[in-house]
């Protein structure tokens, strides 16, 4: 995890900073993608080769539909994980969301939650969107928990729409509203 500066930070949090992608950041990207446990709940399913890695950032870079940062840790600049906007319809004002918190040892420490609100903040205030949605596995019991505790709620299931080690799973489709965010986390009256 090299270091990287807070100077180059977007959006700020407590104890992260998001940024944008850089070139040198395609290293941590592509140990992730390869890693399988990150494979196996994200359904990345080939593998990540300098040929993807390299068009991968040329999408990253072409902010009409799809914006994405990487998550660094405040208190030592190290690059920890990466989050997203892909599937941008601005004029249905909907998006999805996207984060992997790549390294292991920052996972389940609140990192995950403060770069999603982060994002989600940005999304409906800035960006003007009204929908954010996210697919989970259906098996990652973990994440769906997850993304409830944040707000997210479920709304429908894809049967059998995931195919991982000989099995199909269901994949579970969730969402977040711009007024069910701005009241579990905007409304001062709360």
């Amino acid at each position: 995890m090299e270091n990287t500066n807070i100077e180059n930070s977007f959006l700020s949090g407590e104890h992260i900073y998001l940024r944008t992608v850089e070139k040198e950041d395609l290293n941590y990207i592509k140990r992730w993608y390869n890693d399988k446990e990150i494979r196996m709940l994200s359904g990345i399913d080939v593998p990540t080769t300098e040929q993807y890695m390299e068009e991968f950032y040329d999408k990253v870079q072409d902010t009409s539909d799809r914006i994405w940062f990487m998550v660094v840790e405040k208190e030592n600049n190290n690059v920890i994980g990466e989050v997203g906007l892909l599937r941008m319809y601005h004029s249905w004002r909907t998006t999805d969301l996207t984060i992997i918190i790549g390294e292991k040892a920052y996972r389940g420490k609140g990192y995950g939650k403060e770069a999603i609100l982060l994002l989600m903040d940005y999304a409906f205030g800035h960006l003007n969107f009204h929908r954010i949605s996210i697919g989970v596995v259906g098996f990652n019991d973990n994440a769906l928990k997850f993304y409830e505790k944040i707000g997210f709620k479920q709304e429908g299931i894809q049967r059998d729409g995931y195919y991982y080690d000989y099995k199909y799973h269901d994949f579970i489709m969730m969402s977040i509203l711009e007024d069910e965010f701005i009241k579990l986390y905007k409304d001062k009256s709360n």
